[in-house]
């Protein structure tokens, strides 16, 4: 491994219950970096997570489908070629209540990790 960049080709795939993929590529679980996290995912149709308020900023770009946010009592859809910012501290719920599969990727500053991400 070079000392100047680190090339991903195997990302630790999370192990989950509920059907979605979620590939790391760069963070806690794959570099041991909690600095950042990368992500890959693909959130299955009728698809939801609680409510969480996480202690880290979390940027989703959607590119292909549709995914849902719930944010303050505002529902907000977005499709592919959008993109969304959620600041730390925000109550928020990620859900695909749509009939197709939804593809994006996540960016988490610091990284993702299950002590910041307060799930209900």
């Amino acid at each position: 491994m070079s000392e100047k960049y680190i090339k991903q080709s195997n990302p630790f795939v999370v192990p989950t219950s509920d059907g979605k993929l979620i590939e790391e590529h760069y963070g806690a679980a794959t570099t041991n970096d909690r600095n950042f996290s990368v992500a890959h995912m693909i959130a299955p149709p009728g698809w939801g997570e609680p409510f969480q308020t996480p202690l880290f900023d979390e940027v989703t770009v959607i590119f292909n489908g549709k995914k849902q946010f719930e944010v303050d009592g505002e529902k907000i859809i977005l499709k592919a070629g959008e993109s969304i910012l959620i600041k730390k501290g925000t109550r928020v719920r990620y859900s695909n209540p749509f009939e197709e599969a939804c593809e994006y990727w996540s960016f988490c500053v610091p990284a993702f990790t299950l002590d910041l991400v307060n799930r209900e």
